[in-house]
């Protein structure tokens, strides 16, 4: 069954969650070239808001299909305890299913033109990124994660991704021990070698709806993110 719909006017794109569990819906942007790799993206715990569309955009302006699932069924906001509420209120076992029915969407599409899917996520989108690739397996073949990881009892041994994350050594709410324990746990489990960036900013240094913006942080990630895509997806 659908989970409850509200209106999101960048909503453009309605697929097939996981399982037959119904149909979910996004944001989807293909290149001007008319095809390329194709990319999920997820979002923070704000929602499917104008930030996000834009890295939608811009994903698609370098040469990437990109679709943002809409994890709170249309509902956004600005405001942080409005925002934890969203996330807590968030069941993982549908997103994670909405998740999956985008990566087999992208596949599915005409215009994808990689065998594998990108995953780029942001903070509550940077943990689930990491969580889709283990459970997707050989179907997503880069996992980016920005400033956000799983929990510590994530069972990684499943994934087959490449990783590389962008870290902010300022973030108090992803402390770097974490991010260590993090990689340690998929070399462990996976045998990957993930590549974790850190930058001299703060939590969210890449949303410029954000106080902790860092304008040349967030370009670096950005140039690392796309080059690194593109040698894995092709």
């Amino acid at each position: 069954m659908s989970h409850e719909q509200h209106r999101n006017p960048r909503q453009n794109v309605t697929f097939e969650s996981a399982t037959g569990s119904g149909h979910a819906h996004g944001y989807l942007r293909v290149p001007g070239t008319g095809s390329g790799p194709g990319v999920v993206v997820v979002q923070e715990w704000w929602g499917l808001t104008d930030h996000v569309v834009a890295v939608v955009d811009r994903l698609a302006a370098d040469g990437f299909v990109a679709l943002a699932p809409d994890l709170y069924g249309g509902r956004t906001t600005h405001d942080s305890a409005e925002a934890a509420r969203l996330l807590t209120e968030l069941p993982v076992e549908r997103a994670t299913r909405d998740l999956a029915g985008a990566v087999t969407h992208l596949l599915e599409r005409p215009e994808t033109t990689s065998p594998t899917v990108g995953a780029v996520g942001f903070c509550m989108g940077g943990a689930f990124v990491l969580t889709l690739a283990a459970q997707q397996g050989e179907r997503v073949g880069a996992a980016v994660p920005w400033y956000g990881v799983p929990g510590p009892d994530t069972d990684y041994s499943g994934l087959r991704a490449a990783v590389l994350g962008h870290f902010g050594e300022e973030d108090a709410s992803v402390p770097l021990e974490g991010v260590r324990a993090a990689a340690e746990r998929i070399r462990r489990h996976s045998g990957v070698e993930p590549t974790f960036h850190v930058y001299p900013a703060p939590h969210a240094f890449y949303n410029d709806e954000r106080a902790g913006y860092r304008r040349e942080a967030a370009e670096l990630a950005w140039a690392r993110t796309t080059a690194f895509l593109r040698e894995q997806l092709g």
